[in-house]
Parts: structure tokens; sequence; C-alpha cells
């Protein structure tokens, strides 16, 4: 069977048009990744510093937390860890509403051109301020 060599053989990023939806697609996709595998060695980092005893444990909180004279800190926080846990709770919002967002088109809704991108940016913007409200709480105690 004779192809066409003049076109292509399925649709190419050059053929499509980047907009909000696929950008939210590919930010589940990433805060996905995000949550199992950042979630997942915070968790078990914590649990073994449990599980090795009190000492071991004083050495992470020691680890996590910072005190007020040194300068890499934010609320507490060490910088480092700061930044791994601003990131996994920005996920955790992002993926949360991408996820509402997918159950409310899976009913058949919102697949309207305007509806659909106006729902892609409200989630973008929505992880983006949850992130920054949770972390203003954290902080602000």
């Amino acid at each position: 069977m004779a192809r066409n060599s003049n076109r292509p053989l399925s649709p190419h990023l050059q053929i499509w048009r980047w907009g909000p939806a696929m950008a939210v697609s590919i930010l589940h996709r990433a805060s996905g990744s995000i949550l199992s595998f950042g979630g997942s060695v915070m968790l078990v980092a914590w649990l073994a510093a449990i599980a090795a005893g009190p000492d071991t444990y004083a050495k992470f909180i020691d680890c996590m937390t910072a005190d007020e004279g040194n300068a890499l800190h934010i609320g507490g926080l060490n910088i480092i860890p700061f930044i791994v846990l601003f990131g996994i709770s920005w996920a955790f919002f992002q993926h949360l509403g991408s996820g509402l967002r997918h159950l409310v088109l899976d009913t058949g809704a919102g697949y309207e051109l305007k509806t659909n991108r106006f729902w892609s940016i409200a989630v973008m913007l929505g992880g983006i301020a949850a992130t920054i409200a949770l972390w203003a709480l954290i902080l602000a105690r």
C-alpha cells in the first residue's frame, strides 16, 4: 500500500496550538508524579526517623527546622525543606483541582471551548492561590 509522504502519520505539536487545556493536562501528570515521588520520599524519611528512635527523630526535626539565627530559613523551616513542602502542597492542590475538572468532564459537561478554557485557567490559578493561602496560614502562626 502506497503512502503519501506529504502527510504526517499523526498530528504533531506543529499542528496543534498550545492552550490552557493542554497545560492543565500536562500539569496533572506532573503534579501526580511530584505527589507520588516527593510525597513518598518525605513520608518514608519521616517514618524511618520515627522508627529509628528519639535521637534520629530529633536529628530529622533539626534538619527540617531552622533556628532563628539561620539566614536560610522561612517561618521556622530550612529553605530546602520549605521548597520541597511548598512544591508538594502545590502539586496536591493542582492535582485535586485538575481531578475535579476531569470528573466534571467525564459527565459530558464543560467541553465547550470557552467553558473548557475558563476552567482550565481557573484550575491553574486555583492551585497557586490555594498553595499560597495554605502557606500564609502556616507561616502566620
